[in-house]
């Protein structure tokens, strides 16, 4: 076992699995600025929030809900002509940045709603009551105590991320996915297909021990 494995086939998985760490960290990253706002943005607009407003938060949830409901490899090749709007190619790794990034959004967007629903209402309240804007009441009261929650939240869309980047790598994407299907699938190469998976188990931990090690910090302030 492990036979196949050349000074080449080293710097393959090592470029591959920067390609991954950046498909991963990029869409994570990018998704998380359009999500966590979304994810405010849905629970102000909420029965019962700041902000009410049903109707815009029906419309704005179903756009949310359609996304996250569509596969992602059906979204991966549905919106390549946007992808190529943006990248200028379909393939490559910034490319599948694109496609990561549009499923990751509405996901995270989701999970920031859940956690800020398990803000106690009470202390909106005692801020309102006390004068303090919307602005004041998101950023010094609902993040900050909903904070552990969506670090959380976080953590698993970045897992999530993982397992789409390796899909991602079926259609040209790069990273261990592709690595994976070139040589240890159409190569019939299984020892190379072992390692692949072994390190994207060991991928996946790491970046599971690092989010639980950040919400465990923050639940003990």
């Amino acid at each position: 076992m492990f036979e196949n494995f050349s000074e080449m086939m080293l710097e393959l998985f090592a470029t591959s699995l920067w390609e991954t760490v950046i498909m991963v960290g990029a869409s994570g990253i990018l998704g998380g600025l359009v999500g966590i706002p979304l994810g405010v943005f849905l629970r102000l607009t909420d029965k019962g929030g700041i902000l009410q407003n049903a109707p815009l938060n029906t419309v704005v949830g179903g756009i949310v809900n359609a996304v996250r409901s569509t596969p992602f490899i059906i979204l991966l090749v549905a919106i390549i002509p946007f992808t190529r709007l943006v990248t200028g190619t379909s393939i490559g790794t910034w490319a599948a940045v694109v496609p990561l990034t549009l499923a990751a959004a509405p996901f995270i967007a989701r999970l920031v709603e859940t956690a800020l629903r398990e803000v106690d209402g009470g202390l909106v309240e005692a801020a309102q009551s006390m004068g303090a804007t919307t602005s004041q009441i998101v950023w010094k009261v609902l993040l900050p105590e909903a904070m552990p929650g969506i670090v959380a939240g976080l953590t698993i869309s970045f897992v999530s991320l993982t397992g789409y980047s390796a899909m991602a790598g079926a259609v040209g994407g790069g990273g261990l996915g592709d690595l994976g299907i070139r040589y240890g699938y159409q190569r019939f190469l299984p020892d190379v297909m072992l390692a692949v998976v072994l390190i994207l188990i060991v991928f996946v931990q790491a970046i599971q021990s690092l989010g639980d090690w950040i919400v465990r910090r923050m639940s003990h302030r």
